[in-house]
């Protein structure tokens, strides 16, 4: 990977991580509910459920691709063609984030598995990299080293991030700090348009 294209995919996920969604509404009503450390495990928990489904995306692809090219070029198709329907959806709508509930007191280790489950539940979310990830990697000669700094920039650009949500949440309060992502919205849906049509273009 070059600078420009580690650079380009670290803004891209870092817009993309604030867009008002369950994890954010998460990160940020258990952070101003229980604390800033109950903020950042559930970050944590995200982060990895988000590592997890890249690893699939990228060695997923990475096989497609040695094996036939007709099926890589489908599957690269398809997920452009998702990331540009995402990004219309997201342009088109508006999002609306329900207030939690109060939660109860727990442990450190149960706001971990909340963010955790809440990534891994989303079962898109696999389909999204797929289309996401060939835009700033070229998936048919990846290396252990280009799949070492995707995962440190999903690190650094996910989880800090979401820990600035779970500051902003414990210093202020969960429903101002959703509020200030929402104008992420039409900038996040303007890459995912734009890396779908990139995608589709290099199919």
């Amino acid at each position: 990977m070059t600078f420009t294209n580690m650079a380009t995919l670290f803004g891209a996920m870092a817009v993309l991580a604030a867009v008002p969604s369950v994890s954010v509404l998460a990160v940020s009503a258990r952070s101003a509910t229980l604390g800033f450390a109950h903020g950042a495990c559930t970050a944590m928990g995200i982060v990895v459920g988000d590592l997890w489904f890249i690893l699939l995306a990228m060695f997923g692809l990475a096989l497609l691709a040695e094996m036939t090219d007709g099926l890589f070029f489908l599957i690269k198709f398809l997920g452009g063609t998702y990331l540009i329907w995402l990004g219309i959806s997201l342009w088109m709508s508006r999002t609306e984030v329900s207030k939690l509930k109060g939660a109860n007191h727990s442990s450190l280790i149960s706001s971990f598995m909340a963010g955790l489950f809440i990534t891994l539940g989303d079962q898109k979310a696999v389909f999204f990299y797929l289309g996401f990830l060939p835009a700033f990697v070229d998936l048919s000669t990846l290396s252990y080293l280009d799949a070492g700094l995707v995962m440190a920039i999903t690190i650094l650009a996910v989880g800090g991030v979401k820990l600035g949500y779970a500051y902003a949440a414990h210093r202020a309060g969960a429903s101002i700090a959703i509020k200030s992502g929402k104008t992420m919205s039409i900038a996040a849906a303007s890459i995912m348009i734009a890396a779908g049509i990139f995608v589709v273009m290099t199919a």
